[in-house]
């Protein structure tokens, strides 16, 4: 059977390619892969509680600086995303999501527990037949103890 190409599965297909890249930037932060981080945010620019961030090096070098990395090169979290929202415009090439997102962090001495909770308000585009990040703006709302995940707050510490 052929591939469909404008059919009703296209907007599906998009719709499943914008949500996986919200399910990699989570793998990818919780893996302590922030050059994987550079290259699927190499095409956007990132806004969370500082400046703003855009272009591969520029983020990788963010996250460097500001996650704390365990000995088994992780930041030993888990980003769980949940009530995703997908709106795809399928003849511009562009979707926009919204997401929760909620981290969890567990360390020796650091029962399991959730350390932040806010939202993540993405912009994409189709660029040569891919979805890419365009721009991801985080917005934390719920602090816990951040001081074992974040490079400055257990400067605090």
């Amino acid at each position: 059977m052929p591939a469909p190409t404008d059919s009703p599965a296209e907007p599906a297909h998009s719709h499943r390619a914008v949500g996986n890249l919200i399910a990699r930037y989570a793998e990818l932060v919780d893996d302590g892969d922030f050059a994987g981080l550079g290259d699927l945010l190499a095409d956007a620019t990132f806004v969370g509680s500082g400046e703003p961030v855009s272009g591969r090096d520029a983020i990788e070098r963010m996250f460097r600086d500001t996650l704390i990395v365990y000995a088994d090169g992780t930041p030993r979290t888990q980003h769980v995303t949940t009530n995703v929202a997908v709106e795809v415009d399928e003849q511009a090439g562009t979707a926009v999501a919204r997401s929760y997102v909620t981290v969890l962090q567990a360390l020796p001495e650091l029962p399991l527990q959730p350390i932040a909770g806010g939202r993540y308000h993405d912009r994409f585009e189709r660029r040569e037949g891919r979805w890419r990040f365009v721009e991801r703006r985080v917005r934390i709302h719920l602090v816990g103890d951040v001081s074992r995940h974040l490079r400055q707050a257990a400067a605090r510490r």
